[in-house]
Order: structure tokens, then sequence, then C-alpha cells
């Protein structure tokens, strides 16, 4: 996999307007692990890229009424068919930690890449995913010096009292890490 102009190039990309410019643009440091499905336990449909684009219909389902407000984003999608979505250039800042720590450092936002697995926060993810996921992470890794694969976590670690994802579901033995 390429990194060219900070868009992977296997990836489709949509933009989201949900990103803004990095506080310090060479503090790249962490590589976050998330997990989504839109509606929860559906995969497939388009309401994750409805999310991150703010064109999600609250009419449309009865969680998006509770939801649509948001305004989030994730640098990049790995479907459960391995397919590659890409929302923020990895050089701007994604709108996907909140309010966080790892370390000691606050606000993650602002030195770390946002990667979404769709998926649940109970449930297994797909071999192509976990594949994808460490082409992807490599390619990072190759483009970025300042990031490593000691420093790649779940949101769980980094948001425990709020966050749950990627979950009990995800198997970190399969990136060679262990947050």
């Amino acid at each position: 996999m390429n990194i060219i102009d900070h868009r992977l190039c296997e990836a489709r990309f949509i933009p989201s307007p949900n990103h803004d410019e990095r506080r310090a643009p060479d503090d790249l440091s962490l590589i976050v692990i998330h997990c989504i499905s839109l509606p929860p336990g559906q995969f497939g449909g388009e309401g994750v890229t409805q999310l991150f684009t703010n064109t999600l219909d609250p009419e449309e389902h009865p969680y998006y009424a509770g939801i649509a407000h948001l305004r989030v984003s994730a640098h990049l999608l790995i479907r459960r068919t391995g397919e590659l979505i890409q929302y923020v250039p990895f050089d701007r800042r994604a709108w996907h930690a909140g309010v966080s720590c790892y370390r000691g450092r606050e606000v993650c936002n602002d030195f770390s890449i946002g990667i979404e697995l769709e998926g649940t926060d109970d449930s297994s993810y797909e071999d192509v995913q976990y594949t994808r996921l460490n082409e992807v992470i490599d390619a990072l890794l190759a483009a970025y010096p300042t990031l490593s694969r000691e420093h790649i976590t779940g949101h769980e670690h980094i948001a425990p009292a709020r966050k749950i994802d990627p979950g009990s579901g995800f198997d970190w033995s399969r990136l060679g890490t262990n947050p």
C-alpha cells in the first residue's frame, strides 16, 4: 500500500468536513483502533459514511435521531469486506477520539490517526479486516517515522470511562502489539 499526499492510494476517498489542522503537524505518534456499525449491528450500509459527512438522516432509523447532530470523523474505515474508505487525510486532525488520554497526554486527536473497523464491540472481526489493518499500519509506519507498533491502542484504552471499542472481539495479537 502507498500513501501519497497523506492519502492511502488503495482507499476510496470520501471527504469529511469534520477535521481541522493538527496543533503540531510533526507530532503524529499514535494509531487508535475503533469499531462502528450503523445502524448498530448492521454492516455494509451507508450509515457510517453519512455520519462522517454530516448527511445522516435522523428519520431513516430510530438510532440516528440521537446521533445525527454529531460532528465526528475518522481517517479510515475498513469494512468487513476489506474495502478501505478514507475520510480525512492523515496530516489533518480527524475528530475520532473525543475526550481522551494516552500515557498522560490528553486530546489524542491532536497526535493520532483514527482507524474504524466495521463491527461491534462484542463481535469478532473478519480475517480480511486484520489483513487490511496490518497492511495499512505498515504503510503508515513507512510514511510517518514518528509512528510505531508500540503506540497502537484502542478507543477503549484512551477513553475507558466512556468507550469499549474495538471491544472483546478484537484480537490484539493479530497486530503483534498489546495495548
